[in-house]
């Protein structure tokens, strides 16, 4: 592995995250793009009294790392499976051993640790693994904390089973799904995360879900006093145009995946609006392959 500097802004809180990286006494492998994503997503924890778990510590590099970008107030606790990795509580960190995999794990270490704030997972970027650490800790993060996974392209690699259907990447998009069914538009969810999650963002290789119950509340529609202009919605108007202005023969040759839509939409047309969108998007299928 090649030894990268890891320099590209000029931004002071963000080099200074990797100056303690660089300033760790021991090896710790990040990929550059990350410090970036720390700083925007942690820089908000430093100097302050919190709890951050990272799963996965190796040869102890990352530790040193964290205590010195978020300070000496911070308690910061370590999971590996090797045993070795005990040694690092002579340096005043709490070490846990097990397998994040392992369900009896998750609730002796939230026994004893109780609720935290932040965890890191840089463990062993399986599905399986990624997967079943969310499900174990999302319910023990305060609000306002996060569930950090990183590596998650290894959801696209051969080595770790995939593609799957059952690869983590597949799973933060049922997490949107859950998120998204708050909208009382929409079928009601019934996932344990369905108001714990408020949201979910993608970095490159990392996801982040953030954690925060009050905020997760059932959404509902709502309007304003203001005076109602009786605006005409033009959003289907499309369909309309298209069978009051073209030949109706000519159309249907053109465009042959409309004609049930259309001939749906002379007798019913309100009612044949979704099936209409949904016939609609076979024109934007090239921005998917573009993107």
């Amino acid at each position: 592995m090649n030894r990268i500097i890891p320099t590209y802004s000029d931004d002071i809180n963000t080099n200074h995250i990797i100056d303690c990286y660089l300033k760790s006494p021991y090896t710790s492998i990040k990929h550059s793009s990350y410090f970036q994503t720390y700083d925007d997503l942690l820089s908000k924890f430093k100097n302050t009294e919190f709890t951050f778990v990272e799963i996965g510590i190796l040869d102890g590099g990352s530790l040193f790392m964290w205590r010195n970008y978020f300070g000496p107030k911070a308690r910061i606790i370590g999971i590996d499976l090797n045993p070795d990795a005990k040694k690092w509580e002579s340096e005043g960190f709490e070490i846990f051993i097990g397998s994040q995999e392992d369900s009896k794990f998750w609730d002796e270490f939230f026994s004893a640790v109780g609720p935290v704030d932040v965890v890191l997972d840089d463990g062993g970027h399986s599905n399986s693994q990624q997967i079943t650490t969310a499900h174990h800790v999302i319910p023990h993060i305060n609000d306002g904390g996060y569930l950090l996974v990183e590596d998650v392209h290894t959801s696209y690699m051969m080595k770790f089973g995939n593609p799957s259907k059952y690869s983590f990447i597949n799973y933060c998009a049922k997490i949107i799904e859950v998120i998204n069914s708050r909208s009382s538009t929409l079928p009601k969810n019934n996932s344990r995360f369905r108001n714990v999650i408020y949201s979910c963002s993608f970095y490159e290789s990392i996801v982040c879900f953030y954690i925060d119950r009050k905020k997760s509340f059932d959404s509902q529609p709502t309007i304003n006093n203001g005076i109602k202009p009786k605006a005409r919605d033009f959003r289907f108007n499309k369909y309309k145009a298209g069978l009051e202005k073209n030949n109706y023969i000519k159309s249907f040759i053109k465009s042959a995946y409309l004609i049930g839509a259309r001939l749906i939409s002379l007798i019913v047309y309100q009612n044949s609006k979704a099936l209409l969108e949904k016939i609609s998007t076979y024109k934007i299928k090239k921005y998917f392959i573009d993107t």
